[in-house]
């Protein structure tokens, strides 16, 4: 038996086995073998198990959102069987007696060049799609797990950190905990494994060891505790103490149906945030009264290019639709910084975090931003939808999105697509944003104060850097005071406030917000209940 320490992110009970989930870099070398013909066989082999892995993506997929994006891997599976493609790989390992690898790597590259010189746009395509199979197909020869999870059953997913990207193409039900090496409080995994009510622990002092793949294991982080190989009586303590905390959390359904109000009559909104589709039936499970935030650059994170109009209005509709008539407040595409998609082919910056992202990403490039409002506005035909643009800083950033704004409108009327009534808002994630929140505030209709990046900009602590956790303070006095004054100056101009950030589901500070007099919380599905119990009871 094993026991290591971390830090807890959320608390609670996980008991499974252990996933080592790490991030292989692997580069192609040219080998030489003896036994040529085993090597076809080993090609042969691989391509079955890839062909194996789009078929279980290519359903994964259309179950979550649809025909339309599941068919690229279908496309995938059809060229795997390409007689050209195999033909040409087993003859390069044959006349040359090379490894499988190399063999499948040179074959990709040299047909992604020839279809890439074609004039027809089809088959420009193909390009990057046939370097994709041939990567897969190299990773499988070589042993690398795919960025999700190859499991069979719910697992422990122990890793250095995890990116968004990475989360987002894991089956989330095929997570029972998250533990990591590295990260903060404030880092996505963090984030995503609270937004699945999911126990996890950061900073944790174990080894990726491949010996410790497949572990029965505990995650106790009501302990702060990794418990590898327990022994019976630990297994049977572990077990009574996952009876308790679901139990309690079963308690909580009670609160379903009821309002958001004080003791004495005070009443707040407490909405859900959201990176996806697959999130709504939480947020409905939950008994959100909205949605605060949808994150929709979770839309862009989760594609290989840039998703279409198209790709966007059915995510976009099928959430507002799903709502019934609740509120949903789609944020604009927020990449940049720690948020990155490579085809956005974004230069290497310093410090990113105070560099080209978010709304200065859709500034720059208008058809970008101008495809993601005519998805949203379409989509608003269908519910109650507002949109908030992310790390406002300045006046005329709002007047100029307004313009683009209007442009979109009168182009989707001309067209004879059906609009709605669309609340426009602003995030408040800067000391700027709060400074200039009575000007700002002019031109909106709510504001949603982002804290998490507020915090980090506030105290110039960079939220996802572990090594000065000890100093990051999402208390601090100052944080505390932007937050009033914006509330404040929202108030004063006829607008309301809320807040979408991690803080909104600290339960340390809810009578806080209340006493400031904040209109809105914006929590993670699985917080709605424990924080209108909070409520209820103040």
């Amino acid at each position: 038996m094993f026991t290591f320490n971390g830090k807890s992110v959320l608390k609670g009970v996980a008991i499974g086995k252990l996933y080592i989930f790490k991030k292989q870099e692997y580069t192609v070398v040219k080998e030489c073998v003896a036994d040529a013909e085993a090597e076809v066989t080993r090609f042969q082999n691989a391509c079955e198990k890839a062909k194996e892995q789009l078929g279980k993506l290519y359903q994964k997929t259309l179950a979550e959102v649809g025909e339309e994006h599941a068919a690229i891997f279908e496309v995938h599976q059809m060229m795997l069987e390409d007689l050209d493609y195999i033909e040409a790989i087993e003859a390069l390992i044959r006349d040359e007696k090379v490894n499988a690898e190399y063999a499948v790597d040179t074959t990709g590259n040299n047909f992604a060049a020839t279809f890439s010189m074609m004039d027809d746009d089809y088959f420009k395509a193909r390009s990057a799609d046939v370097l994709d199979i041939s990567k897969r197909v190299v990773n499988v020869l070589a042993g690398i797990k795919e960025a999700g999870i190859d499991s069979d059953e719910p697992v422990i997913i122990v890793a250095d950190d995890l990116t968004p990207s990475e989360t987002v193409q894991m089956d989330k039900s095929k997570i029972l905990a998250f533990v990591t090496r590295f990260g903060s409080n404030n880092s996505h995994t963090a984030i995503l494994a609270r937004s699945m009510n999911l126990p996890s622990l950061i900073n944790t002092n174990i080894e990726l060891l491949d010996e410790f793949d497949g572990k029965m294991a505990v995650v106790d982080s009501f302990h702060d505790s990794l418990i590898v190989n327990p022994n019976e009586e630990t297994l049977k303590i572990a077990n009574a103490d996952l009876k308790r905390w679901r139990d309690e959390l079963a308690a909580l359904d009670e609160l379903i149906g009821m309002e958001n109000v004080t003791t004495d009559g005070r009443k707040v909104n407490i909405y859900a945030n959201i990176g996806n589709v697959e999130d709504l039936p939480k947020v409905l499970k939950n008994d959100a009264h909205g949605i605060g935030l949808f994150r929709s650059e979770f839309v862009y994170l989760g594609s290989q290019d840039y998703p279409t109009e198209e790709e966007q209005f059915k995510a976009y509709k099928a959430v507002v639709e799903g709502m019934g008539g609740k509120k949903v407040i789609i944020r604009t595409l927020d990449i940049g910084a720690d948020k990155q998609a490579d085809y956005f082919h974004l230069d290497h910056e310093e410090n990113p975090a105070m560099g080209l992202r978010a709304i200065r990403i859709c500034l720059e490039r208008m058809e970008v931003f101008k495809t993601q409002l005519r998805a949203i506005y379409r989509a608003s035909a269908f519910g109650k939808c507002s949109i908030m643009f992310p790390m406002i800083i300045s006046v005329w950033e709002i007047k100029k999105i307004k313009e683009i704004v209007e442009v979109v409108k009168q182009e989707l009327t001309a067209e004879g697509h059906a609009i709605g009534e669309v609340e426009l808002g602003i995030m408040i994630e800067t000391p700027a944003a709060v400074m200039m929140s009575d000007e700002l505030a002019k031109e909106v209709e709510f504001f949603s104060i982002g804290t998490n990046d507020l915090t980090q900009y506030t105290l110039a602590i960079d939220r996802q850097n572990e090594c000065i956790n000890r100093f990051y303070d999402s208390h601090h006095p100052a944080v505390l005071k932007m937050i009033k004054m914006t509330i404040d100056n929202g108030h004063k101009n006829g607008i309301w406030v809320g807040i979408c950030g991690e803080l909104a589901s600290d339960l340390e500070l809810t009578e806080t917000f209340m006493d400031m007099g904040i209109d809105e919380l914006s929590v993670s599905p699985t917080f709605i209940l424990p924080l209108r119990k909070k409520v209820r009871e103040i």
